[in-house]
């Protein structure tokens, strides 16, 4: 597979590939190379509505003559726990980011909401978030106000007093039951749409139709959340060595009283 910068001839096969309505993962195959990279390269240079190939190598080679230029610093990498590869983790942090910005989330915020969803504290404070991501303290405050607004991450003070943006596990939860309420709306304004065509003509069937799916699954997703909140509660159990390190008591023989 190789490795490297993108040539200007393989971005024009991504161009073309995307006019073709090819997937991602498709045109990657096509270039041999890994389906993080091509959809990286095409959310970095407008998306794929708007990616052009001449521009993006264009704007690729300014990024390059920028970095050659500027007065080489290297990030100060975070400690990895629990023998973490740090190069793997970096990589999961940009396919995560990727996806996220795929979703429609601006690419800061999913830097940000990616950093703190993979820390094991879920939690961090301003400071901490800019060392890590290696950006200004005005570009976190923004991305942190946009998440918190979204209700994606909420602000609490620590022991010493010092804001920290957290994420949580209901954060999941209160996100499907949003989108179940918001299917509700789009079912009774689609049923409001019935009256007004009138009954029983194609247009208002359609409508009818579409309202009693939207009810359909937004009931079953809001049940489905319910049911299944406890599961974003789980703790991890005990790594397989402990299980089988020690014996349970019954085994260990009677007590023998003197």
């Amino acid at each position: 597979m190789p490795g490297g910068r993108l040539t200007q001839q393989e971005r024009q096969q991504i161009a073309l590939g995307l006019a073709d309505g090819l997937a991602y993962a498709e045109i990657a195959r096509r270039l041999d190379r890994p389906t993080s990279t091509v959809t990286r390269e095409v959310m970095r240079n407008g998306g794929p509505l708007a990616y052009r190939a001449d521009l993006a190598h264009r704007a690729t080679e300014r990024r390059a003559h920028r970095r050659r230029q500027a007065v080489p610093r290297e990030p100060e990498a975070p400690p990895q726990a629990h023998g973490r590869d740090a190069e793997a983790v970096r990589e999961y942090g940009e396919a995560f980011t990727t996806l996220l910005m795929q979703q429609g989330l601006p690419k800061m915020m999913s830097r940000v909401l990616t950093c703190l969803y993979t820390t094991d504290a879920g939690s961090l404070t301003a400071s901490e978030l800019v060392q890590r991501l290696q950006v200004s303290p005005a570009s976190i405050s923004k991305a942190t106000t946009f998440l918190e607004s979204q209700g994606l991450i909420r602000r609490e003070r620590d022991e010493r007093r010092r804001e920290r943006y957290v994420v949580d596990a209901d954060v999941f939860y209160q996100s499907m039951m949003s989108a179940a309420r918001s299917n509700s709306q789009l079912a009774a304004t689609a049923r409001q749409g019935v009256s007004v065509l009138g009954p029983h003509t194609p247009a208002a069937t359609r409508l009818e139709n579409i309202a009693r799916f939207v009810d359909f699954v937004s009931e079953a997703l809001a049940r489905a959340a319910e049911q299944a909140r406890d599961i974003l509660y789980m703790q991890p159990g005990p790594p397989p060595d402990d299980a089988a390190g020690s014996p349970p008591d019954d085994a260990a023989g009677p007590a023998t009283d003197h």
